[in-house]
């Protein structure tokens, strides 16, 4: 595993020392765990945004509900 070199402020090493108390075996597993995290909160939000592009497309073009509407009529319901 690849090491980094990176500066922490002093609450910050106070939280990292608790590693144990928050169920890590060590001080790098709860900063990866934290980055990890961190990027699927990164990509939630682009979904999220994504969505809203598409919802707003969708509402701007009717040319494109009719066409939904068209192709889910004969769907079972």
């Amino acid at each position: 595993m690849q090491q980094a070199k990176i500066s922490l402020n002093e609450s910050q090493i106070n939280f990292l020392d608790k590693y144990r108390e928050l169920g890590f075996k060590d001080k790098s597993s709860l900063v990866r765990s934290a980055i990890e995290e961190y990027i699927r909160f990164i990509e939630k939000q682009k979904l999220v945004k994504s969505a809203e592009l598409y919802a707003e497309i969708y509402k701007q073009d009717s040319e494109l509900r009719e066409l939904t509407n068209s192709a889910i009529e004969d769907w079972p319901k």
